[in-house]
C-alpha cells in the first residue's frame, strides 16, 4: 500500500537554529519551509522534517543515511566543512572514516548532527 508513496523522515531538534545551519549550510539540503513546529527540507524524492521539541535523547545508532555516488569523496567534502566522522572500535575505517564491510564493495561512514543524531553516508 505505501510502497510507492513518498516518505518523510522526521528527527527531533532542541536546537533549531544550529540544526538549520547544519542541514542547510553544511549538508546543503534545500529548505522547503519553516514554521513554529518544524524545519522541512527537500531530499531527493522525499523530505526531512526537523521537529522543534523541548527535549530529546539521540539514539546510539544511525537514524538517517544518504546513498551517495562516492562515499569517500562525500566524506572528504563534509570534512572540509568541519564535519567530524565517528570512529568505532573493532571496525577498520580508512583515513576519511569509511568502513567497508566484509565482502562489501560499498563503504559507510558516520557523523553526528548538532543534536547528536548519528547520520551516515554509504
Amino acid at each position: 500500500m505505501l510502497g510507492d508513496c513518498t516518505i518523510t523522515a522526521m528527527l527531533p531538534t532542541t536546537r533549531p537554529e544550529a540544526a538549520k545551519q547544519f542541514y542547510s549550510d553544511v549538508l546543503g539540503l534545500e529548505l522547503a519551509s519553516e514554521d513554529q513546529f518544524a524545519i522541512t527540507y527537500r531530499t531527493g524524492a522525499g523530505s526531512l522534517r526537523l521537529q522543534k521539541v523541548r527535549a530529546c535523547t539521540p539514539h546510539p545508532f544511525s537514524v538517517l543515511g544518504w546513498t551517495v555516488p562516492d562515499v569517500r569523496a562525500a566524506a572528504r567534502s563534509l570534512a572540509a566543512k568541519g564535519v567530524c566522522f565517528e570512529r568505532f572500535d573493532g571496525m577498520e575505517q580508512d583515513e576519511p572514516g569509511v568502513w567497508t564491510p566484509p565482502g562489501g564493495t560499498t563503504g559507510v561512514c558516520w557523523f553526528k548532527d548538532p543534536e547528536g543524531h548519528l547520520l551516515s553516508l554509504s
